[in-house]
């Protein structure tokens, strides 16, 4: 029998001691019973004990175990990070913060203790605290590659892109050029505008990693400028990589997104229609996407009533949601409202859909779950780095949860962006998306069934918070921006201003739109349907409204 195995067996016959004394009906008996007996074993003994006791939902005998061994044994790190880790599952954020932050003093080096305290902190919205903790970590010394990916991963989740990449510079700077840390660069510096020395990442991962262009290069090359020469090597490159015997399934299906998404900037409109049919079979043909649970969700929101309450709106802070269908102009208005003062935009947060699936598990008045839903997302909101009157969540799709938001936050205002249904069909069909649930932007068919869905939720929206609700159209944001941000200006309550300016450097932009919102606001888009319906007559069966 190994070490590990004895140790467990002595941790089980604790426990079935303890388990004894709890049938006899004596609760705090049974813990000091077990405390005590355990004032003697090893530390693998208590760890095992503590562990089995959490799996059985033991929490407050799991906690007394962990922190009493924590003591006989202070410098053992899976004691005192499990013991941090159970306080934190019992809702108590402060004990498990301090407890890392004390062990962090002294093992400043510890990347578990500092990956969980990080974690920890970014439950609480503190984003910017736990990018200060994760850059100290790599202060002390240098980690292996797999940590750094691990750290820029997690950084870039929580939308810290410049601490992401200053990590990862840091350690290209320091060590041997390893071609992931570059890839990462290159995509970190796509979000933060960075184009010129994206190139320079993406071309050491092309010329020293074969198997690059499986990791999304060329379609992160594709989106760096608008091609205005087919000369440009990245047509060559693109044609001689999809040519290459053994090239995967994916890696063929983005190479032809780049295709065509570079003759259409050239205005070559029947060969991007051709490079851009081809992909979008293939990635349709790997699509999970069903139309049919589409439409059932839809009805059943429309069916369904209103939440059975309402909080009280705060009276300091408003909360903006841009939304609509994907590609109508979300991320342009987005970027365009942040520039106002006193307005920050927080991106695509993404957090409506597990509030609303933790809501529906409590009792349909537990006014205290709607309280900790509103507080977890307004510290996604609010965060810790900037003083504002007014956060954007750009995600499209809240549009799905228009009821859950005014449930919580009966203050807010939601903005829905419209565009030509054609036209967002067309730039829908256009992207290369890695999340599977745009699957459906791969057809036209289940696009139309998606721009339906949402007009159709949209309207009774608008029938049963129209006061709450200002839809404004892509054509006339891109033809007049100025009179269309100064309106909505207006109708929020912001002072008033004009729209000048580009997005600053360092601010992260982390979706298909990241160059285009950065370029002053052009109206080529508009209309654009009408240069590919000769190759994609599908997009005539879209109504336009």
């Amino acid at each position: 029998m190994s070490p590990l195995s004895q140790a467990f067996g002595r941790a089980e016959e604790f426990l079935a001691s303890y388990a004894q004394r709890l049938a006899a009906g004596a609760a705090p008996a049974a813990r000091d019973g077990l405390l005590t007996a355990l004032s003697l074993a090893s530390e693998q003994d208590s760890l095992e004990c503590a562990r089995a006791l959490v799996l059985r939902g033991d929490l407050e005998t799991a906690r007394a175990v962990f922190a009493a061994a924590a003591m006989r044994h202070p410098d053992a790190a899976e004691l005192q990070l499990g013991l941090a880790g159970l306080y934190w599952q019992m809702q108590q954020p402060a004990q498990a913060e301090s407890l890392l932050r004390e062990w962090l003093q002294g093992h400043p080096a510890d990347t578990a203790a500092t990956f969980l305290l990080v974690r920890l902190l970014r439950e609480q919205g503190r984003m910017n605290a736990a990018a200060r903790l994760m850059l100290r970590l790599f202060e002390h010394g240098p980690h292996d590659v797999d940590t750094v990916i691990q750290a820029v991963e997690l950084l870039d989740d929580y939308s810290r892109p410049q601490e992401a990449l200053q990590i990862c510079e840091a350690a290209l700077a320091a060590g041997p050029q390893d071609a992931r840390l570059h890839a990462y660069a290159g995509m970190l510096g796509i979000q933060l505008g960075q184009f010129e020395r994206v190139r320079e990442h993406y071309r050491y991962v092309l010329d020293h990693e074969p198997q690059a262009v499986e990791w999304n290069i060329p379609i992160g090359l594709s989106g760096l400028q608008r091609y205005r020469d087919g000369e440009h090597p990245d047509f060559a490159l693109f044609r001689e990589v999809l040519q290459r015997p053994g090239l995967s399934d994916k890696a063929r299906t983005q190479l032809l997104f780049a295709l065509g998404k570079a003759h259409d900037d050239l205005g070559d409109y029947a060969q991007a229609a051709a490079y851009w049919r081809e992909a979008n079979g293939r990635a349709s043909a790997d699509s999970s996407w069903s139309r049919k649970l589409w439409q059932r969700s839809i009805e059943a929101r429309l069916a369904a009533g209103p939440y059975p309450l309402a909080l009280a709106p705060a009276s300091d802070w408003t909360p903006i949601f841009v939304v609509g269908v994907p590609r109508s102009g979300t991320t342009l208005l987005a970027e365009l409202l942040a520039r106002q003062p006193g307005v920050v935009n927080r991106g695509e947060l993404g957090w409506l859909q597990s509030i609303a699936q933790r809501l529906s598990l409590a009792p349909s008045h537990d006014h205290a779950a709607y309280e900790q839903a509103a507080a977890l997302y307004t510290a996604q909101l609010h965060q810790d780095d900037t003083e504002a009157s007014w956060f954007i969540d750009k995600q499209p799709l809240n549009l799905l949860h228009v009821d859950l938001i005014m449930a919580l936050w009966p203050h807010a205002r939601i903005i829905h962006c419209q565009r030509d249904a054609r036209d967002t069909a067309l730039s829908l069909w256009s992207q290369s998306f890695h999340d599977r649930a745009h699957d459906y932007a791969y057809d036209f068919q289940h696009i139309a069934a998606v721009i339906q869905g949402c007009r159709r939720l949209m309207a009774h929206w608008n029938e049963r918070y129209a006061a709450s609700i200002r839809t404004i159209r892509y054509e006339d944001l891109v033809g007049a921006p100025d009179d269309s941000i100064a309106d909505l200006a207006m109708w929020l309550g912001m002072p008033a201003a004009t729209v000048g300016g580009h997005t600053s450097a360092n601010h992260g932009i982390a979706t298909a739109s990241a160059w285009q919102a950065r370029q002053p606001v052009y109206t080529r888009s508009a209309g654009r349907w009408r240069d590919y319906a000769p190759y994609e007559p599908e997009l005539l069966k879209i109504p336009e409204r």
